[in-house]
C-alpha cells in the first residue's frame, strides 16, 4: 500500500475508534504521552504522516483495538487475544446446563445443515430405557433431565427446521447388538429395543435425518458437532471446545464430508444393516 494511502486509513481508523470510544484528542494524546499537537497531526487530511511503533501500539491499547488494524494490516478491529476469545471458547459438559446450551446451539443454527458424530450413540435416537440405565449410577434426577433433553432434541428433529446427518462408527452399533465394549450389562430386550428404534427412526425421517456408517478402521472421527457455517463444537468430556472462526468450522465441516464420503452404509441401507445386526444377537 502507497505510504499517503496507508496515512489515509490510518487516519480514518482512529478517528472511527475515538469516536466509538468517545475519546477527544487530548484524552487521546494523556493515555499516549504525547502533546495534543502530535495527535492533530496525525489527524490533519492534509498530512500523510503515520506514527512511530511505540505511538501506534499505545494508541492502539488506549482504544481497545489492535494496532495491525489501525495500520491497515488487518480488516480485523479486534486485538489478538480477543479473536481468540471470540472465536474459541469452552462450554462445561455438565448434563442441564450443557442440554439446555445444546439446544440453544440448535436454535441458532435453525435452517442451516447440521452435522453430528456422536460420542456413543446420538442423545435424540436414544431410548429411555437406554438413557436410564447410562445415568443409573448418578442421582435420580440426573437421568429425568437426561431424558427430558433427548425429547426436546427429538422435538427439534422432528420439527423439520434443519437438516440432520450424523455421522457413526459401525463397531457402535456392532458393540450394542453383542452387549459388549461400552454396552456391557445392558439386557438384551434394551439392546434389540434400541436397535428397532435407531432403524424405525431413520426410516421414518429420512431424508431430514441421515444416518452414515463409517469404519473407523480406515477412518476415525472425535466426536463433533457442526451447526451451520458458523459454529462448531468438539466434545473432549467435561468440556465443549465451541470455535466460531470461520476457517475452523470450514475446518470441521470438512472432515464430516470426509466421513460422509467414506461411509461403508449410507443412510437408506442403515435399516437393513440393523436387521442383520438383530440376528446376531445373543440370546442373553
Amino acid at each position: 500500500m502507497d505510504r499517503r494511502d496507508r496515512a489515509t486509513l490510518f487516519r480514518e481508523r482512529l478517528l472511527a475508534a475515538m469516536d466509538l470510544c468517545g475519546m477527544s484528542r487530548s484524552a487521546l494524546a494523556r493515555a499516549t504521552h504525547v502533546d495534543r499537537s502530535t495527535i492533530g497531526q496525525l489527524l490533519k487530511p492534509d498530512l500523510a504522516r503515520l506514527p512511530n511503533a511505540q505511538l501506534a501500539a499505545d494508541a492502539a491499547t488506549a482504544l481497545g483495538v489492535s494496532t495491525d488494524w489501525l495500520l491497515g494490516l488487518t480488516d480485523r478491529p479486534e486485538r489478538p487475544g480477543d479473536v481468540l476469545a471470540s472465536s474459541f471458547a469452552l462450554s462445561p459438559a455438565e448434563r442441564s446446563a450443557a442440554d439446555a446450551q445444546i439446544l440453544d446451539w440448535h436454535k441458532e443454527a435453525a435452517g442451516y445443515k447440521l452435522r453430528h458424530v456422536p460420542a456413543t450413540l446420538p442423545d435424540m435416537l436414544k431410548t429411555e430405557a437406554m438413557l436410564k440405565w447410562e445415568y443409573a449410577s448418578a442421582f435420580d434426577h440426573a437421568s429425568a433431565l437426561a431424558i427430558e433433553a433427548m425429547q426436546e432434541l427429538f422435538s427439534w428433529l422432528r420439527s423439520g427446521q434443519s437438516d440432520y446427518e450424523i455421522a457413526m462408527p459401525q463397531h457402535e452399533l456392532r458393540a450394542l447388538a453383542a452387549g459388549s465394549a461400552y454396552y456391557a450389562g445392558l439386557s438384551r430386550e434394551v439392546r434389540l429395543e434400541q436397535l428397532c428404534f435407531i432403524a424405525r427412526m431413520c426410516e421414518e425421517l429420512y431424508p431430514r435425518l441421515r444416518l452414515f456408517l463409517f469404519d473407523a478402521r480406515q477412518i476415525y472421527s472425535a466426536p463433533v458437532s457442526i451447526f451451520g457455517p458458523k459454529l462448531a463444537v468438539v466434545y473432549i468430556g467435561e468440556f465443549y471446545i465451541a470455535f466460531r472462526e470461520s476457517a475452523r468450522v470450514s475446518s470441521l465441516t470438512s472432515h464430516f464430508d470426509r466421513l460422509v464420503r467414506e461411509a461403508s452404509v449410507d443412510p437408506r441401507a442403515v435399516p437393513g444393516f440393523i436387521e442383520e445386526l438383530k440376528k446376531t444377537m445373543p440370546e442373553t
